[in-house]
């Protein structure tokens, strides 16, 4: 009787471990949501005011599995290649320093995306933004994107790109042996209406800027044609 229990205890504790063994297999198997980079650049310029929410919407329409909140990154540090999918946003003018522009440059033409955007439509930032791509990739130009482009057919299907405070826009793209790598904006796609503290605080607000209305939509777009393509 005696060695009856114990073999049904070692048979419990062989079966406990194959379960366990089964459970570990399981985590492992689980993937690591994937993250998505603010870039802190010009040695500490960022913004907090670019909404994450798209990223819950790509949680829910489709497969993929972001982090629902972005990461602050610094542009200089090799952190970077950390992240498949990267933010870059702000007000103001600015300028990068060397080593910024030489981490852009490779994680750009090593599979990295960037999606720009001037925050409240400031013509400050765009004038820097467009001055240090020209800076960093001399031989590849922002081109404006056609509307039958995928990039708007992948989630939600987008027709127009409109304004907050009327008429539309068009967002440019930096090729790289004919593969977009960075969208960029000059209208806010900042989503502000989102962004900003999430219990307690002020929202953040455009001050005034012309910002895209639907940037949600295309913001989730923009995410998914960059992890597919």
């Amino acid at each position: 009787m005696f060695k009856k229990i114990i073999f049904v205890i070692v048979f419990m504790l062989f079966i406990s471990g194959l379960s366990f063994s089964a459970s570990q297999s399981k985590d492992k198997e689980k993937k690591e949501p994937l993250k998505c980079a603010n870039l802190i650049y010009a040695g500490s310029k960022s913004s907090v005011c670019f909404s994450s929410k798209f990223l819950e919407t790509v949680k829910v329409e489709t497969n993929c599995e972001p982090s629902t909140e972005f990461t602050p990154v610094r542009l200089a540090k090799e952190d970077m290649f950390q992240y498949p999918f990267a933010v870059m946003t702000g007000e103001g003018e600015f300028t990068l320093l060397d080593k910024e522009r030489q981490m852009l440059k490779s994680y750009l033409t090593r599979g990295g995306f960037l999606l720009a955007s001037a925050g409240c439509s400031s013509i400050e930032w765009d004038r820097s933004f467009r001055r240090e791509i020209n800076l960093i990739f001399p031989e590849n130009k922002l081109k404006k994107i056609s509307m039958y482009h995928a990039i708007f057919h992948t989630v939600f299907e987008i027709g127009t790109i409109t304004l907050t405070h009327g008429g539309t826009a068009q967002l440019e793209g930096l090729e790289i042996d004919g593969k977009i790598v960075l969208i960029y904006s000059q209208e806010g796609l900042n989503d502000t209406s989102n962004a900003g503290k999430k219990s307690g605080g002020a929202q953040c607000c455009c001050c005034g800027g012309n910002e895209i209305k639907n940037s949600q939509e295309i913001n989730v777009n923009i995410f998914t044609y960059a992890l597919t393509h």
